[in-house]
């Protein structure tokens, strides 16, 4: 029996990377899994992937209507909603502070932040009144131990790290758990972002040397983070900084 048989995950940002693993570990782990994504073709190839027990689901974070679909979906075809993972993220390009324009900063904090009030606006009246719920925000390590030519996907990401800590201490009452996760880079569709130069042997040689264990973060090892901290081992723990970064933050 798995580790989450009988749970229902909703998964933002899951038809790639980190939140395509994480999806495909919690399915393995007998979960329903909602893969919600920007992009509904990705989407739907995860959940086919997956089989009859993911469904996908198309939407748009940063939107207030979109979130509360997603979350209205996965009752509707599931019966609850036990597990949610603010997983969707966007950067901007490794640039100089005063080179990223306005637009593009309001659309991450949108995205990577404000998102976050969306779900929980949401979700939290039906974990509430499940009593229970469990909340994964994926974090950074950009927001503990900040790279130069990323300030304001640091500052989004310090926003999520932190809002789930006080999030954890509101909604314990609750029996709502909250953690992040705080990967480190890896190769996902942001790579060469944060890198903000070409993805070549001699540039990640280079980011690979500030990482003690000398590689990048993979969506298996956000998707063992993920796991445990969703699962009932991880009963007591709320209010962590998950640091999934091979060394990189000490």
């Amino acid at each position: 029996m798995g580790q989450l048989e009988g749970k229902v995950a909703l998964i933002t940002g899951a038809g790639s990377g980190f939140g395509e693993g994480t999806a495909k570990l919690f399915a393995r782990e007998g979960a329903k899994v909602v893969i919600a994504d920007l992009n509904e073709q990705a989407a739907n190839r995860v959940a086919s992937e997956i089989g009859s027990s993911a469904l996908a689901l198309k939407g748009d974070v940063s939107k207030r209507d979109d979130v509360q679909g997603m979350v209205d979906a996965s009752i509707k075809e599931f019966g609850s909603l036990d597990i949610v993972i603010n997983n969707a993220a966007i950067t901007h390009k490794n640039q100089p502070m005063l080179e990223v324009d306005e637009a593009m900063f309001d659309r991450m904090f949108d995205v990577n932040v404000k998102s976050i009030f969306h779900m929980s606006n949401a979700v939290v009246p039906v974990m509430r009144k499940q009593g229970k719920g469990v909340i994964i925000n994926i974090g950074s390590t950009a927001g503990i131990r900040p790279r130069p030519g990323l300030t304001w996907y640091n500052a989004s990401k310090g926003a999520v790290n932190l809002l789930s800590k006080s999030m954890a201490v509101e909604l314990g009452p609750d029996n709502i758990r909250v953690n992040a996760i705080c990967p480190v880079m890896g190769v996902t569709g942001m790579f060469e972002l944060f890198m903000g130069a070409p993805d070549t042997p001699e540039n990640r040689a280079k980011f690979q040397s500030t990482i003690p264990l000398g590689r990048f973060c993979q969506p298996s090892d956000v998707a063992a983070a993920a796991l445990y901290l969703a699962s009932d081992a991880a009963e007591f723990i709320t209010g962590v900084e998950f640091p999934v970064d091979g060394g990189r933050t000490i």
